[in-house]
């Protein structure tokens, strides 16, 4: 329906990219601009899964300030000159992510309401009955007034139907969260690992991760608490 009101999204410039898709500006689109477009292409029916939950959820919350706004969806089968089939989200563009604002250097007032603003998007999140369960200093997102919101909803699950899975990125990750016992809980905890990084100001890990040899120490440090 969205590629037969709007279009197909030209892609611009690349903004970022994650473990499964690449961020790129798009000057306008469907009468929004400027844009935002995540290309994503699902490696199996798993991530088609957790792609189709994305759009869901942001669909059914977008109209709450601290997240992310989607404005539609596009499924591009000549992605990568005809060799792939991607989905393309289209949402509002805002100026930079939260890691990006850190390193650039903020004052500590705006940290404080930075951290308001995400207390407020996952109370939300959590008054749904929704677990983010990978709140990172990437998945916050700032406008040019450094007001923030969440994005990134491919994690997100009913706490109901949470399937005991581990997700996230082991830093912000509640040593719970290996168990496969785990509730919305998670999401605070990730939180007080974003909200040191708020208030010490600067995006370098905390010592007692610094001092993780590899990804497995690391691990192992989260699983002990």
């Amino acid at each position: 329906r969205d590629l037969c009101l709007a279009g197909k999204p030209k892609l611009g410039r690349e903004l970022g990219r994650g473990q499964y898709g690449v961020v790129y500006l798009c000057d306008s689109w469907g009468g929004h601009f400027p844009c935002a477009l995540k290309s994503v292409v699902p490696p199996d029916e798993k991530h088609w899964n957790d792609l189709a939950l994305e759009f869901h959820y942001m669909r059914s919350l977008q109209s709450h300030e601290r997240l992310v706004h989607l404005h539609g969806s596009v499924i591009d089968y000549g992605y990568g000159g005809g060799s792939s089939i991607a989905v393309l989200l289209i949402m509002e563009r805002l100026h930079r992510d939260l890691y990006t604002g850190l390193k650039a250097g903020l004052e500590l007032e705006p940290r404080l309401q930075i951290a308001l603003d995400v207390v407020e998007g996952i109370r939300y999140l959590h008054s749904q009955g929704l677990v983010h369960r990978d709140i990172k200093l990437k998945n916050v997102l700032l406008d040019k007034k450094n007001r923030a919101k969440i994005t990134d909803l491919g994690f997100c699950k009913p706490e109901a139907m949470m399937s005991g899975s581990i997700v996230g990125t082991p830093i912000h990750m509640a040593p719970e969260l290996f168990t496969g016992k785990y509730d919305n809980s998670v999401d605070v905890y990730a939180f007080g690992i974003l909200f040191w990084y708020l208030c010490s100001g600067h995006v370098k890990l905390p010592e007692a991760f610094e001092r993780c040899a590899s990804k497995d120490h690391l691990w192992n440090n989260v699983r002990r608490g």
